[in-house]
C-alpha cells in the first residue's frame, strides 16, 4: 500500500524555484521537484544555440556581402539579426548551468551578463519586429509617406535608438539578478535577491506593458490595416496579386511567430511572479511553475525563427551564386512594402527580380 505521508513528487524540495534569493528560510508554502528542466532546458537551449548561431552567421553573411544596396527593411532586419547572434552565443553557458542541475561555476558578473543578454535579445527583437511592421504598413497603406520616412537613413537613427531604448531599459537586469549559494551548489537567478523581489516585479511590469503590450497592439492594428487593404480588390482583377499573397502570408508568418515565442512567456511570467506571493493552492502553484519552464525556450526559438522570416520575406540568402543582389525596388514589392501600382505590374516586377537573382 502506498505510503500517505509521503509527499507527492512535485512537492519535495530539489530545486527552489519559488524562492527569489535561494535562502533556506522559505517563506512560500510549496516548493517543487524541477528535474524536467535539467533536460528541457539544456536541450532546447543547445539546439537554439546550433540552428541560431547557423542561421544568424549565414543571415550576416548575405546582408554584408552579398546584398550591395540597402533599404529601411533590410536595416531593421540586420540589426535584428545581430541581436540574436549575442544571444545565442551566451547559451552555452546555460545550457553547462542547467546541464549541471543547477550550479554555476562562473562569476556573478557573467550570471548577470547572460540575463541581461536574454532580456535584451528579447525586446530588441520585439521592437524591431515593430519597426519592420511600421515600414511595412506605411508602404502598403501610405505609398507616398512611406518614401519620406522609409529611407535608410531614418532607419538608421531609429536602429540606434532601438539599441539605446532597450539597453537602458534592461540595465536594471544587472542589478537584480544576483547568485547564491545553496549547499556546494551557487545558483544563477533570473529574479533577484527575496529583498529586492517586490522591485523587481514592478520593473517586469513596466517592462511587460511598455516593450511588449504596446508593440505587439500596434503591430496587430498594422497588420490588420494592412490585411484589408491587400485583400482589397484591384479593378479589373480578380484575384490576387502574386505579390499581395506573400504580403499576406508573411503577415501571417510574423503574427504566429509573435505569439508563438512571445505571448505565452510573458503570460506565464506574469502569473508567475504574482502567484509566487499569493496564498493559492499548491497545484495551481505547480502548474503556472511548470507552464513558465517550459515557454522559456519558446522566447529563445525567436533566434532561429528571424532568420526564417529574412528568407521567407524575399532575400533570396541561399542563392550565393554570382553577383551582388542589389536591393531594389522590386525587392519591394514581393515584401509589399510598396503597391504594384507604383512600380509596374506584379509579373513584370517577379521578372525583374528573378534576372536581378541569377545575375
Amino acid at each position: 500500500m502506498e505510503n500517505l505521508t509521503t509527499p507527492p513528487a512535485w512537492t519535495r524540495v530539489t530545486n527552489s524555484s519559488l524562492e527569489p534569493g535561494g535562502t533556506d528560510d522559505n517563506p512560500y508554502k510549496c516548493v517543487f521537484d524541477e528535474d524536467f528542466k535539467y533536460v528541457l532546458l539544456p536541450v532546447s537551449y543547445g539546439i537554439v544555440c546550433v540552428v541560431g548561431l547557423f542561421l544568424n552567421l549565414l543571415a550576416l553573411y548575405a546582408f554584408i556581402f552579398r546584398i550591395k544596396t540597402w533599404n529601411a527593411s533590410t536595416t531593421y532586419m540586420f540589426n535584428l539579426a545581430i541581436s540574436d547572434t549575442l544571444y545565442v552565443v551566451s547559451l552555452p553557458l546555460l545550457v553547462y548551468y542547467y546541464a549541471m542541475g543547477d550550479n554555476w561555476p562562473f562569476s556573478a558578473g557573467l550570471c548577470k551578463l547572460v540575463r541581461f543578454l536574454f532580456y535584451t535579445n528579447l525586446y530588441c527583437s520585439i521592437l524591431f519586429l515593430l519597426c519592420i511592421s511600421i515600414h511595412r504598413f506605411l508602404g502598403i497603406c501610405y505609398p507616398l509617406k512611406s518614401l519620406r520616412w522609409g529611407h535608410v537613413r531614418h532607419a538608421r537613427k531609429v536602429s540606434v535608438a532601438v539599441w539605446l531604448v532597450t539597453v537602458v531599459c534592461q540595465c536594471p537586469v544587472l542589478f537584480f539578478v544576483t547568485t547564491s549559494a545553496k549547499g556546494d551548489a551557487i545558483t544563477c537567478h533570473d529574479t533577484s535577491s527575496k529583498e529586492l523581489f517586490g522591485q523587481f516585479v514592478i520593473y517586469s511590469s513596466v517592462m511587460l506593458v511598455l516593450l511588449f503590450c504596446i508593440p505587439f497592439l500596434v503591430i496587430i492594428v498594422c497588420y490588420c490595416l494592412m490585411a484589408r487593404r491587400l485583400l482589397q480588390p484591384t479593378r479589373g482583377i480578380s484575384r490576387l496579386s502574386r505579390s499581395k499573397k506573400k504580403s499576406v502570408k508573411m503577415i501571417i508568418i510574423v503574427l504566429v511567430v509573435f505569439i508563438v515565442c512571445f505571448l505565452p512567456f510573458h503570460v506565464t511570467r506574469t502569473l508567475y511572479y504574482s502567484f509566487r506571493s499569493w496564498d493559492l493552492s499548491c497545484q495551481t502553484l505547480n502548474a503556472i511553475n511548470l507552464a513558465y519552464k517550459v515557454t522559456r525556450p519558446l522566447a529563445s526559438t525567436n533566434s532561429c525563427l528571424d532568420p526564417i522570416l529574412y528568407f521567407l520575406a524575399g532575400q533570396r540568402f541561399m542563392r550565393f551564386a554570382g553577383n551582388k543582389v542589389p536591393w531594389k525596388p522590386q525587392n519591394e514589392v514581393a515584401l509589399g512594402m510598396v503597391p504594384n501600382s507604383h512600380l509596374g505590374t506584379s509579373s513584370d516586377t517577379d521578372t525583374q527580380l528573378s534576372k536581378d537573382l541569377k545575375s
